[in-house]
This record gives structure tokens, sequence and C-alpha cells, in this order.
């Protein structure tokens, strides 16, 4: 079995399971300062990230098809 694999996806691990106790000791932190946010604001936000994610998987979408049509590749 190749060594490189093994290595690679140990440090991938590795690094994100330090990046992810991190972030979450950041959020917990900022959690116990005390700074409350309005649910409105929370929710207007969400929805912001929402429907940016949905106009851009529509756009990737129609590019997608655009590429297929232009190379004469079967949508079948």
């Amino acid at each position: 079995m190749e060594w490189i694999p093994v290595v690679l996806v140990t440090f991938k691990v590795l690094v994100l399971g330090i990046g992810m106790f991190f972030a979450i000791k950041w959020h917990y932190d900022q959690g116990k300062k005390g700074k409350k946010v309005a649910k409105g604001a929370v929710l207007r936000a969400g929805g912001k990230v929402a429907a940016v994610f949905v106009l851009s998987l529509l756009v990737l979408g129609f590019v997608t098809f655009i590429l297929i049509r232009k190379l004469g590749l079967p949508l079948v």
C-alpha cells in the first residue's frame, strides 16, 4: 500500500480536527461574553445565506448545462 495517501489523510484529519476545536472554542468564548443578537437579525442573515446558496447553485447548473450543450455531449 502506498504511504502517501495514509500520510496525507492523517494530516488532513489532524488539521481539520484542530481547526474544528479552535472554531468551537472561539464560538463558545464569544457566547460567554454575553453579546446578545436579536432573533430577527439571525433569521435575516440565515435567509440571505440560503438565498445566495440557492442562487449560486442555479447559476452553476445553468453554466454546466450551457457547457454541455456547447461541447455536444449527450444529456441522457
